[in-house]
């Protein structure tokens, strides 16, 4: 499906789909369905609400309802004109307070949305705990939308599974995306693996858009299960963060009729490069850039790595409530954006990511960027999670040490710590290899799902003469 007119506003084509095909289903969670018409009736319902009761110009989501009822509830704030919040049900009353006042609370009367105008503020974790807000405008996603159509072909227009919270941008993408599309979406309020087969199965959702530790996780149980492949699916869109090559044939295993395709961008940036998974591709490599993305590689260093520069009509507006103060936050240069990763384009003119310019390493002289060994650490079958640390060394400058997870459905022995050191030296300089390991079962996470570095480097502390943080979890050194 293709929106028909209106296409620069995310909610825009709600009205067109509405009319031409009101009965087909346009939000699905579980049993519950919205139609189309029942959908753009209840947005105009919320948007009207808004206008009357003069609202704030920045109105955040209740995260009190079903997922589906925050669909409608996000998509009447825009449409009223209005920016619309995206929290998360997680966070603690402090945390949820210190960004209410952040958001502007003086009731506002806005004049009908434009492309330019901005609808959506979006979380990431900051620097110093508190979220991160970042504003988007319509056109950065309505953009977005279209690259996704020109780069992965009809198959990205049909019925979308986004199984993840909307606060994280990547399935509200997914959501937005199938909305705006026309096809649909199914959304799931928490992830389930066994749902998610069961969804894929049935025939009438053709498209995932996932993060790898989904993936991981629908490998497991299918195998547990001992299931058939699932033939339904045409596209597989992996983002979030890296995905673990050496598993895509078991993937394509399951999924023998789909497309897998990667996808690297930023909360701040939207898309940047993308590429066809495939086992043999370097882990460093992370694609092409999308046809309206231009790339600079700046002040490289002697092996041609540099901070990437990105310039789009994808790229956001601002943070919100004082972020760009935060050490994390992107560098801009007129239209040019950097997200503070550090790459390269190799000889075929693609993109490689080699990890972030404040997580680089110095160990014996020589750059390490803790993401490169991670994801040769992951690709070990005990290990389903790995962070790389420094601690201060007198004679490496630093010394590398890896905080592991182990994989719950662990079906080897444990390894010891030579036994991981070989397997990473038999894949990367040795310098490279950790100098120590340590245990950690109780994974910590950011808001986004993703590794909680910060708060790992912070549980290492006792371990190197620091002190501990109470609410960190405690680690075991492997031995």
């Amino acid at each position: 499906m293709y929106p028909c007119q209106n296409t620069d506003l995310v909610h825009a084509p709600l009205a067109d789909w509405a009319q031409l095909r009101g009965d087909s289903i346009a939000i699905q969670h579980g049993q519950e369905t919205l139609t189309f018409a029942q959908l753009h009736g209840a947005v105009m319902q919320r948007a009207n609400t808004l206008r009357h009761a003069q609202a704030p110009a920045t109105v955040l989501v209740s995260q009190a309802l079903p997922i589906a009822d925050r669909l409608v509830d996000f998509l009447g704030i825009i449409s009223s004109g209005r920016c619309a919040a995206v929290g998360d049900a997680d966070w603690p009353p402090a945390v949820l307070q210190a960004v209410l006042r952040t958001l502007p609370q003086t009731a506002a009367d806005l004049p009908t949305p434009q492309p330019t105008s901005a609808f959506y503020v979006g979380y990431t974790s900051g620097s110093t705990g508190t979220p991160k807000g970042f504003a988007r405008h319509h056109q950065s996603w309505t953009s977005s939308f279209w690259a996704c159509l020109e780069a992965f072909g009809p198959q990205a227009g049909g019925r979308i599974l986004a199984p993840g919270n909307d606060s994280h941008s990547l399935f509200l993408f997914g959501m937005l995306f199938g909305l705006w599309s026309g096809a649909g979406v199914v959304v799931q309020t928490r992830f389930s693996a066994a749902a998610v087969l069961e969804t894929l199965r049935n025939g009438r959702t053709p498209c995932l858009v996932a993060v790898p530790s989904q993936l991981l996780l629908l490998l497991e149980v299918a195998k547990h299960r001992g299931l058939a492949p699932i033939q339904e699916v045409r596209l597989i869109m992996v983002s979030g963060s890296r995905w673990i090559r050496a598993r895509t044939p078991e993937l394509r295993g399951l999924f023998p009729d789909a497309r897998i395709i990667e996808f690297y961008g930023a909360s701040e940036t939207s898309f940047i490069a993308w590429m066809d998974s495939h086992e043999s591709i370097p882990a460093s490599v992370v694609g092409r850039p999308f046809h309206n993305v231009e790339l600079q590689i700046r002040d490289p260093d002697e092996d041609g790595v540099g901070l990437i520069y990105v310039r789009s009509p994808m790229l956001f507006m601002d943070y919100v409530g004082g972020a760009e103060d935060d050490d994390t936050a992107a560098l801009r240069d007129g239209d040019w954006l950097c997200v503070r990763d550090l790459g390269y384009r190799d000889a075929q003119g693609q993109l490689c990511l080699v990890g972030r310019q404040n997580r680089m390493l110095v160990t014996k002289g020589k750059n390490l960027f803790p993401e490169e060994l991670e994801t040769v650490l992951a690709t070990h079958p005990a290990v389903a999670n790995a962070s790389v640390q420094g601690v201060s060394d007198p004679l490496r400058g630093m010394q590398v040490v890896a905080i592991l997870q182990w994989n719950p459905n662990l079906s080897v022995e444990l390894p010891t710590p030579l036994q991981l050191s070989a397997w990473c030296c038999q894949r990367l300089e040795g310098y490279k290899s950790p100098r120590q390991y340590f245990v950690c079962q109780s994974w910590p996470l950011t808001a986004s799902g993703k590794t909680d570095h910060r708060a790992l480097a912070q549980s290492l502390q006792p371990h190197c003469g620091g002190t501990a943080t109470p609410d960190v979890s405690c680690l075991t050194l492997l031995r």
